[in-house]
């Protein structure tokens, strides 16, 4: 018995009863207002404006022909870069309407990355919140406008420029977007999502309607959505945690979004649960942690939640077991996957143990494939060895945003996705994520590409070389550590010193958190880095575990 699940080959594909959506986003939302409209389809609990969803979709059809009386055509791109509120959504859906692309922005950008993501991508119009936390969104738009040709219009949420558009829409002809519609394709191109890329800068993952309504909608199917179900959504829209998993997951069911904050705070996101009665709650799990330690947990009622998901990195056993036993939720799912997936491959089901859901990232998803290779031969291993987990069927992107050679080095010509993430599957063809061949960090949930730190790093006058890696740490996971060569002369970088020069040109997750003063840095025989070896002195130099 054990041999022969030992040569069963480390492949497995997700069957169905249910088929695949053949929608546009806008056509599946049309179907579930006519079908739910007097149901509550978005709550904002910062604001008290809720939307049931007839009314989500007025708001969203006049948005929508809005923006075509500004200009915008199919294709066209729209930026959004603002916290998690309303007009998130409502933009979301607006452009996906009329067809123009939704360029995501993530809020902790700084102006250094936020002028590339918009010309890479050609934005037209800028959808943005005026500000956030310590970050003046309209300040660094004015910083980097002249710089970007593609650049017509900026709209402010909930300013004058907002207020218009929404009206211009109420006036026009609704006719239009009928029009519109019938001319839309599931697989034309709706989302750029930029992933930080291992060449300096991030790169933006086109994906379709086809690729992302399909994955929301059979995420929400393997957690037993319907039109019952109320989603607190505490994790960022900008995220394919947020728009696809938690609003594309929620409107194709027709469930309720509540938004409990514009960002994450475990105290908003209980009420949140006890106030809208919520049936499922979402995290990745330094957030579900928070919330079990917040000192009033206990006041908090909990007992409407069945459900949720968990996601962006590996759940401690204790931790899932508090969820499970403290929050309710009994049926709690883990999801695994990266942006050029749409963004789920692998899920648990609700009646795994618990073992299943804390050792592994579950079984494949309905109507995809997942294999590991070696990585050297591209051959498919035997279950039960490691190798790279590659990912084939709906969900895979159409590519990077015009980069087909860096598309070309992602997916193959089988149109299978590497994911550089190494994995081993089980006899049951359960997934457990080992490792990852590249040399991404993960901070809190952010995946980070040292690269990209490293070339900013070269823009410090008193730096001649950088090395970025990733050390344990107990809050995050891990924390960035960067390894320098000084010019001669110059005054030793200090932590503080490097945090002063990244502030506000690099987001904050992005920035070192330590760093090493070395000559040389530890290098193979061909002249390659050692980060294995440089993250194994760290642990040591650091006095970590």
């Amino acid at each position: 018995m054990s041999s022969a699940i030992a040569a069963q080959p480390s492949y497995a594909s997700g069957t169905s009863d249910v088929p695949l959506l053949g929608d546009t986003i806008g056509a599946n939302l049309d179907r579930t207002v006519a079908a739910f409209s007097g149901r509550d389809a978005l709550i904002d609990l910062p604001s008290g404006r809720r939307w049931t969803y007839a009314e989500l979709a007025a708001d969203v059809d006049a948005l929508a022909l809005g923006l075509l009386e500004s200009g915008v055509a199919k294709g066209d791109r729209v930026g959004i870069w603002a916290p998690n509120c309303p007009e998130w959504t409502i933009t979301q859906y607006a452009t996906a309407k009329i067809g123009a692309i939704l360029v995501n922005i993530n809020p902790a950008y700084r102006v250094h990355e936020l002028e590339y993501v918009l010309n890479q991508s050609g934005v037209r119009t800028l959808v943005a919140a005026r500000s956030f936390k310590t970050s003046d969104y309209a300040g660094m738009i004015d910083e980097v406008r002249p710089k970007i040709t593609t650049l017509r219009d900026v709209v402010l949420t909930g300013e004058d420029d907002w207020n218009r558009l929404i009206e211009t829409g109420r006036a026009a002809d609704a006719g239009r977007l009928a029009e519109i519609g019938a001319d839309l394709s599931p697989d034309d191109p709706i989302n750029i999502q930029y992933t930080s890329g291992t060449t300096g800068f991030p790169k933006g993952a086109t994906l379709t309607h086809h690729n992302i309504l399909n994955n929301g909608f059979f995420v929400g199917e393997l957690v037993s959505y319907s039109e019952q179900d109320r989603i607190v959504l505490p994790v960022p829209f900008y995220h394919c945690f947020g728009m696809v998993m938690g609003n594309l997951a929620a409107t194709s069911h027709g469930a309720a979004m509540i938004i409990p904050g514009p960002g994450f705070e475990p105290k908003a996101s209980l009420r949140a649960v006890q106030e809208e009665k919520a049936t499922s709650l979402y995290g990745v799990p330094t957030m579900f942690i928070a919330e079990l330690a917040d000192p009033d947990f206990a006041t908090f009622d909990l007992s409407t939640l069945r459900t949720g998901i968990m996601a962006g990195s590996p759940c401690p056993v204790e931790v899932m077991k508090q969820v499970m036993e403290r929050m309710n939720m009994t049926e709690v799912s883990i999801c695994y996957g990266m942006t050029e997936t749409s963004p789920v491959s692998t899920q648990t089901r609700s009646d795994d143990t618990v073992d299943q859901r804390t050792a592994t990232v579950g079984q494949v998803g309905p109507h995809l494939e997942v294999k590991v290779i070696d990585p050297e031969t591209g051959r498919t291993v035997p279950r039960g060895e490691p190798g790279e987990l590659c990912t084939r069927g709906y969900s895979v992107m159409r590519g990077y945003w015009e980069e087909p050679e860096k598309t070309a080095e992602a997916i193959d010509p089988a149109r299978w996705m590497h994911t550089g993430d190494l994995a081993v599957m089980d006899g049951d063809g359960y997934v457990s994520i080992t490792g990852r061949i590249k040399d991404m960090v993960i901070r809190g949930g952010e995946n980070v590409y040292p690269r990209e730190i490293e070339e900013f790093l070269y823009t410090h006058p008193d730096i001649l070389d950088a090395q970025v890696i990733g050390v344990p740490d107990a809050k995050y996971g891990e924390e960035l550590m960067a390894w320098v060569r000084m010019r001669d002369g110059a005054e030793p970088l200090t932590p503080q010193s490097l945090r002063e020069f990244c502030t506000g040109k690099l987001a904050h997750y992005k920035i070192p958190r330590y760093v090493h003063i070395v000559d040389d840095f530890p290098m193979t025989v061909t002249g390659k880095v050692r980060k294995v070896e440089m993250r194994n002195q760290a642990t040591e130099i650091l006095g970590l575990k």
